[in-house]
């Protein structure tokens, strides 16, 4: 299993991406501003992250998929992990994520990966979504922002 930079002239995994965010247009326009990492496993692209600069020495992942089957495994905490660690070892001093009030299971993922919660923005996927967003039976309404600081 590696985890690697996605190379410019490669296949963009948006199966993975809409895994994470269903509104391509907002994938479209972070996946060109950003860093992509793919995790493969034999030759397959099995998980994937995107960060983007968001301040000075501030950093955001804002997308982190993993195929559904292998949900689980323990390669999102993995990809997570080499975020934090690529981030701080580009000299951020902070790295921010955000996930819906409905991810229970990814707001537990960030917190043991050591995120702290920092704030809540009201009514995002209100905003930015045309369609409702479903997840463990509670529709996603606000956008849980979360940050770990060095």
């Amino acid at each position: 299993m590696t985890i690697r930079q996605l190379h410019p002239n490669e296949v963009v995994p948006y199966d993975l991406l809409l895994l994470a965010d269903p509104n391509k247009e907002i994938v479209d326009s972070y996946i060109k501003q950003g860093s992509f990492y793919v995790h493969e496993q034999k030759g397959q692209h099995i998980g994937c992250y995107v960060m983007i600069q968001t301040r000075p020495e501030t950093i955001e992942i804002v997308n982190v998929a993993v195929k559904e089957a292998l949900h689980g495994n323990g390669y999102g905490k993995a990809l997570v992990l080499h975020a934090i660690e690529t981030a701080k070892q580009a000299g951020y001093k902070t790295v921010e994520i955000g996930t819906s009030n409905s991810g229970i299971h990814q707001i537990a993922l960030y917190q043991k990966c050591g995120f702290r919660l920092e704030w809540i923005d009201r009514g995002f996927f209100l905003r930015h979504y045309e369609e409702a967003i479903w997840e463990n039976g509670i529709q996603a309404v606000d956008m849980v922002r979360m940050a770990i600081h060095f």
